[in-house]
């Protein structure tokens, strides 16, 4: 198991972490097999996407916005109930096969 520490800069983003998984497949020599990519945080989600159009991550974070406002009479008292709905829908984990 590596960890990859990955640092944001705003309350909801989506950041490209295919690099720094590559590397670890790299430095790992995996040539075949399959990896977990997970994140234990309870405001955190994982997704795959092809990352090529700009436009698409700010379609998806402003279709989760419309669909889980930042405020919406939440009783968790941190302020941040919105960042855990949108965890659970989006997923903390992704499967994906390395070849």
């Amino acid at each position: 198991m590596k960890e990859i520490t990955v640092q944001t800069r705003s309350r909801f983003e989506m950041t490209d972490i295919t690099a720094a998984v590559q590397k670890v497949i790299r430095e790992e020599k995996i040539a075949s097999g399959i990896g977990l990519v997970y994140t234990p945080h309870t405001t955190a989600a994982v997704t795959i996407n092809e990352n090529a159009d700009p436009d698409v991550p700010r379609d998806m974070l402003a279709a989760l916005d419309r669909a889980v406002p930042l405020s919406a009479n939440y009783r968790h008292s941190e302020g941040n109930s919105a960042a855990h709905v949108k965890s659970s829908l989006v997923g903390a984990s992704e499967t994906v096969i390395i070849e």
